[in-house]
């Protein structure tokens, strides 16, 4: 409905027909210029976006599977495109690259840039072997080449796109892991249903020949595959989960990597982009004959120069020294990992890139290359994790704060109505992030913006294999997440120490009723034990000495957290709850189960 209201003559990327016509339509524009591809750029990145939300957004009983392989190659198809744009748009620069001369060296280079694309390129017009480095002033970014290229026919591109189109997709459209709970009756029938004879399956995938195979190969050679984090949970009792966590150990080892050099994307993602580093022949040069600009136009387009050459790949070849600026708009709370990226094998892998250096000062890393790599900085997805303490407080009428104070920063998110908006990001006293901080927006959206500026507080489905925590039972850690959700709107939550000793299959935390605006003093805290079916406050304090499962004096059980609430909550308390907008309850659900405080403090 957005989309038909703001009738702004963009395709409808979930209408194949017309995403199509929109690919073919730019394919044949013959138009080159870096500007317009760079415009246009920013048109499909948003096409882009739109497909990812709807894959992380849309319910699983509301998106058929050949939809989602729809989307998976529409996104796929557009990013390449896109990257042959780049490419035409660098051959287009390269022919007349004379027009960009170097005063002091006589060579071609140029910076071009706008928010989602870096492109430095640098012509050897000269061959001397006296310029075989530099570096870009605008964007910080050089190389030191090796004789043979300074005397060559060369051109170097580093094209720093601050999206990653390189990863496999499944690391892009990667969701929260579902722990759906059901009700055991919802569960008989769900088991029943999914309990087939293997000839059954096997007479249904013979029935369904257009069913997409699991990691069916996309035109590009790329692969659409269903991830295990897109696989669902449903669980309904403990002796299901405990069986389940076996059969996702069974799994997990037998998709454990043994080559050293293979980056694990579970555990590391690429932050700040990608850089797509090149070694190009240079086209024929434009000449200028009296009024008329000519020249030779070759068939092959841009070209990649081969280093190092195929005659010599047995004798050792002078390595490439690159130095890349750090992107302002990413936090690296430790070195990252440098990586290449292995088409062949769809990976990033860190062998062929040798002496690392960082400079924090100026915020540089150098390197040496055997080759010519696209390459990403990768930083450990867990390292905010488990957090040091989390608080959600009601502010207003439909408005709440979530604290989660992480290894090394603190995360203030802002939730209010149907949004939230992230408040803060302090990392050492100092706020951070700025260019992020204040946009009202949706909690996927929220979710995509920290992780791509290097701060993840939100657990993966494999997250618990990198992490130090206590798994809680589902049933137990998602109902909490309901029931907390369905009372914030009155009531403040906060982490209790006392968590981590009450076992798996119960969680415990910190409650108060919140009417007011500033933050709880402790003393009006009190522990509350819940296990998704049960629950009932504790006795014992967040100072006591031991953990205790003891009652509070004259308090009983309840099956609901809110039904538990009203015995001790005031009438304006219970007023305020019910009043609450369903949206904004959603909200905070969708934050609570995205960042998995239950479990990850």
């Amino acid at each position: 409905w957005e989309h038909y209201l703001s009738c702004d003559g963009n395709p409808d990327p979930t209408v194949l027909q017309e995403i199509n016509t929109f690919m073919s339509l730019w394919r044949d524009d013959q138009n080159e210029d870096i500007q317009l591809v760079m415009k246009k750029g920013e048109q499909v990145l948003n096409l882009i976006e739109k497909l990812q939300f709807l894959l992380l957004d849309t319910p699983p009983n509301e998106i058929t599977e050949k939809e989602t392989v729809q989307y998976q190659e529409s996104i796929l198809e557009l990013q390449n495109l896109l990257h042959q744009k780049y490419n035409g748009a660098t051959d287009h620069l390269l022919k007349s690259g004379n027009m960009h001369e170097d005063a002091d060296s006589g060579n071609m280079q140029a910076v071009i840039k706008d928010k989602n694309v870096t492109l430095c390129i640098w012509a050897n017009l000269k061959r001397k072997v006296r310029f075989k480095n530099h570096v870009f002033y605008d964007a910080k970014h050089g190389f030191d080449l090796s004789k043979s290229l300074a005397v060559n026919s060369v051109a170097v591109r580093i094209l720093h796109t601050h999206y990653d189109h390189v990863s496999p997709l499944w690391l892009q459209c990667q969701s929260v892991p579902k722990l759906e709970v059901l009700d055991s009756q919802e569960l008989t029938q769900h088991s029943k249903d999914n309990v087939k004879e293997p000839e059954e399956e096997e007479k249904k995938d013979r029935e369904e020949p257009n069913r997409p195979a699991e990691g069916e190969t996309c035109s590009d050679g790329r692969k659409v595959s269903k991830k295990p984090h897109q696989r669902m949970f449903h669980v309904a009792d403990p002796l299901l989960q405990e069986e389940t966590n076996e059969k996702e150990e069974t799994n997990e080892k037998e998709e454990t990597i043994t080559d050293e050099n293979i980056v694990d994307l579970q555990q590391f993602v690429p932050v700040g982009g990608v850089y797509h580093i090149d070694v190009l022949r240079l086209p024929p040069q434009v000449k200028q004959i009296n009024d008329w600009s000519m020249v030779e136009l070759l068939d092959v387009g841009l070209e990649a120069y081969p280093y190092p050459p195929e005659e010599a790949e047995d004798a050792a070849q002078p390595l490439i020294k690159i130095t890349l600026r750090l992107s302002d708009s990413v936090m690296y709370f430790e070195d990252p990992v440098i990586a290449r990226w292995d088409p062949a094998g769809q990976q990033w892998r860190t062998d062929g890139i040798s002496n690392i250096t960082y400079e924090t000062q100026e915020g540089s890393v150098s390197f040496a290359m055997s080759a010519f790599y696209t390459v990403a900085l990768l930083q450990d997805a867990h390292l905010n994790m488990p957090y040091q303490a989390w608080e959600l407080r009601p502010t207003g009428v439909d408005e709440a704060v979530l604290v989660v104070a992480a290894v090394f920063a603190t995360i203030q998110i802002h939730i209010k109505g149907n949004q939230c908006m992230l408040s803060s990001v302090v990392v050492e006293k100092k706020k951070v992030l700025s260019h992020i901080t204040g946009k009202w927006m949706s909690p996927v959206d929220l979710r995509a913006v920290l992780k791509k500026a290097g701060v993840n507080i939100f657990p993966g489905e494999y997250s618990h294999k990198y992490v130090p925590v206590s798994q809680k039972a589902p049933l137990a850690e998602v109902r909490a997440y309901q029931q907390m959700a369905l009372v914030a709107s009155a009531f403040a939550f906060a982490w209790s120490k006392w968590n981590l000793e009450a076992g798996q299959e119960q969680v415990v935390f910190k409650v108060s009723e919140h009417l007011k605006v500033d933050s709880v003093s402790d003393k009006d805290w009190s522990l509350y034990l819940f296990n998704g079916q049960k629950a009932q406050k504790l006795k014992i304090t967040e100072t006591s000495e031991a953990f205790s499962e003891e009652l509070e004096e004259d308090s009983e059980f309840h099956s609901t957290l809110l039904h538990m609430l009203k015995d001790f909550a005031s009438q304006e308390a219970i007023d305020k709850v019910e009043a609450a907008n369903f949206l904004f309850i959603d909200v905070v659900y969708q934050l609570l189960l995205a960042t998995r405080v239950l479990t990850y403090s």
